[in-house]
């Protein structure tokens, strides 16, 4: 992973972390960043050979006395895709679909494709950032509803979809949300089911993730957010076309463990990872895989994906080989302070 921190933040992690367990590295490591952002609400979850550790740092409120802990619930925005490029997984290992079919043969009728896309865009390309699909136009969506953009209707997918005639750098990575609503629109349709049935059903419930939510987040040990200049704001409402990009709610002792799931490679979710550690794009600068990211180190390899809102921002990242997972959730959208946290911790921890 890049290194962005700077070497007085390496220097005091350096002196907090020698000697010391991974573990212990881990928490000095945290509570040093922490004390530099003690306004933040911090959650980690650590696998480490099996092994699971929490740390927590700051309050749910920075009104209230509550402290934050390894049952509170954040937002985990793009996290949620990992989630979605796993059922797509499943649903080939079921006979399903294929991922490297044409995504024209698993959408519902009213969504109609030119030729040249129809013959041309898999699924594949789309878990994998290269349709060449027009993304959701954020700055209208923010302008028509600053507080919840993210509440979509079915002709703003119809007007994006039916109306393309063109792939624009077609194979070439750019970031897309409309390529998993797309993905929830197939899952849905291939199953007769909805989006939250599915995540459920296939993911949750067998990894007894008890505390990840979907619809219905009115529960008391979230976090309270903030957006990038600190200012309160507001969990994104559940829109059953946007959730497959970006909508879970969920604490760090649930997606520890999911990551101890796909660490065993075990069940029908751990098999998956099999589809989704595959590189799909790759240039100079970056791996992308079938909904995560990969990252290789010499002959070490590891995944993640990182996830940001308008109130929290998150990481998850495992390595197989290495036998460790970490997850990271902060009630702030600082994305800067999540790469951080996760380069020091790799290179001060886990390297």
């Amino acid at each position: 992973m890049k290194i962005i921190f700077s070497v007085i933040i390496l220097l005091i992690s350096d002196q907090l972390a020698f000697g010391q367990s991974r573990e212990k590295k881990i928490d000095s490591i945290c509570q040093a960043i922490h004390n530099k952002n003690p306004k933040v609400g911090m959650s980690l979850g650590f696998i480490d050979n099996g092994k699971e550790y929490f740390f927590n740092y700051g309050r749910i409120s920075q009104e209230g006395d509550f402290k934050v802990d390894e049952n509170t619930v954040y937002e985990i925005g793009s996290i949620t895709k990992l989630l979605t490029a796993n059922l797509v997984a499943q649903a080939q290992g079921e006979g399903k679909l294929k991922i490297d079919d044409f995504i024209g043969n698993y959408l519902p009728k009213e969504y109609i494709l030119s030729e040249k896309i129809k013959g041309k865009l898999k699924i594949s390309d789309l878990a994998s950032h290269q349709s060449g699909l027009p993304d959701f136009d954020f700055g209208k969506l923010i302008k028509l509803n600053p507080k919840q953009p993210l509440d979509i209707s079915k002709e703003a997918i119809h007007f994006i979809v039916n109306d393309s005639t063109k792939l624009s750098n077609y194979g070439n990575y750019r970031y897309s949300n409309i390529s998993y609503v797309l993905m929830g629109i197939m899952l849905e349709n291939i199953y007769s089911k909805s989006f939250d049935k599915l995540v459920k059903e296939k993911i949750l419930v067998p990894s007894k993730m008890n505390n990840t939510l979907t619809t219905d987040f009115n529960v008391k040990n979230k976090v309270v957010g903030h957006d990038i200049n600190g200012v309160q704001q507001d969990y994104f409402v559940w829109n059953s076309l946007f959730a497959p990009a970006g909508l879970l709610k969920s604490n760090t002792f649930d997606m520890t463990k999911l990551l101890k799931t796909l660490l065993s490679n075990k069940g029908k979710i751990g098999k998956a990872t099999s589809v989704t550690e595959k590189t799909f794009y790759k240039n100079t600068q970056m791996e992308i895989g079938f909904g995560q990211e990969i990252e290789r180190n010499g002959n070490d390899t590891f995944f993640y994906k990182a996830g940001d809102t308008f109130s929290c921002s998150s990481i998850f990242a495992y390595d197989k080989k290495s036998n460790w997972g970490i997850v990271i959730m902060i009630n702030h959208k600082n994305s800067d302070l999540i790469r951080e946290l996760i380069n020091t911790i790799y290179e001060q921890a886990l390297e």
